[in-house]
């Protein structure tokens, strides 16, 4: 690679790298846990980013995930393309396909890409594709596009994956609602946290949740979300405390259709970077019981991207 295309890839200043030696998680997780969140990033020299990219990330190789799985306790993995990357899954996909069956795989699929394109893609693990609806991250794809995608996946047993902020619920809600599949909203449709866990804005997303049950819900990104942010490490106070209320309501309302993930290594951040031990030991303040630990953990993630084995 030339100089010039290794500077095309330098890290967009002031955005943080991932943070580089997590804790041990006081909380053990369950056998067969699985982080149902996390990314690859590049490496840049071997998976360039893509052009229309809005950010570049550090490098972030699928044998540091698989490591921090490791570290961290867990079983196994689903790996959500990153929009640095576009629609080029090669990262993602070289990961599953160098995870001994440990991961699988949430894809970027354009309505230019072929049919056939999508069966080795199945193959490699993949189970869903993500639409990304927040403005600063990506450009407007048009609905009728991925609902014509929804189509097309929808017959291999693919889910919709949706990524949005709570603000934008109104506009989106009846292009969710008309999606065929199961539909996973990541980090639970970003709530501001600053306003109350039973206010209008978090009710419409539980209504949204309960009228619809082919909707799920990842309970993951405290460290987005939070205004208070993390403790300093081996604190008492619990890590991201102003966001376990809505976690927790959405756990213990919806046990059956949630999951939980890193995020790792944590795209975008600018004022801190977590300890993904931390981020563990966030789990048993939204989940309290071990019955509700297992389904977050292990029998929710099993179900949908492992049902073979469930």
């Amino acid at each position: 690679m030339t100089n010039a295309a290794l500077m095309e890839f330098q890290k967009t200043p002031g955005w943080l790298d991932w943070y580089p030696g997590p804790s041990r998680p006081r909380f053990k997780v369950p056998p067969g846990a699985v982080d149902a969140h996390c990314h690859v990033f590049g490496p840049g020299a071997e998976f360039p980013y893509a052009p229309e990219r809005k950010y570049t990330p550090c490098d972030a190789s699928k044998q540091q995930l698989f490591a921090l799985r490791d570290h961290l306790g867990f079983a196994r993995n689903v790996i959500v393309q990153a929009t640095c990357h576009g629609a080029d899954n090669r990262a993602m996909i070289d990961a599953l396909l160098h995870s001994d069956g440990k991961a699988r795989g949430i894809a970027t699929v354009k309505r230019s890409g072929s049919d056939a394109e999508l069966r080795p893609m199945h193959d490699a693990g993949v189970r869903g594709v993500r639409f990304n609806f927040v403005k600063r991250l990506v450009d407007f794809t048009p609905r009728e596009e991925l609902i014509e995608i929804t189509g097309r996946i929808e017959k291999l047993g693919w889910h919709v994956v949706i990524y949005f902020e709570a603000v934008d619920l109104p506009e989106l809600w009846d292009f969710f609602t008309s999606l065929p599949t199961t539909v996973v909203v990541d980090h639970m449709g970003r709530p501001d946290v600053s306003k109350p866990v039973d206010g209008p804005e978090f009710e419409l997303f539980v209504k949204f949740m309960r009228d619809h049950p082919n909707v799920w819900s990842k309970v993951s990104c405290p460290e987005r979300l939070s205004i208070a942010g993390p403790p300093a490490l081996n604190a008492e106070q619990n890590a991201y405390r102003d966001v376990v209320p809505f976690a927790r309501r959405i756990v213990e309302t919806f046990p059956d259709r949630v999951l939980w993930g890193t995020d790792w290594p944590h795209p975008n951040l600018k004022n801190h970077m977590p300890d993904d031990g931390l981020l563990v030991d966030f789990i048993p303040h939204i989940a309290t019981t071990s019955e509700l630990q297992h389904k977050l953990l292990v029998d929710n993630p099993m179900r949908l991207y492992w049902p073979e084995h469930s």
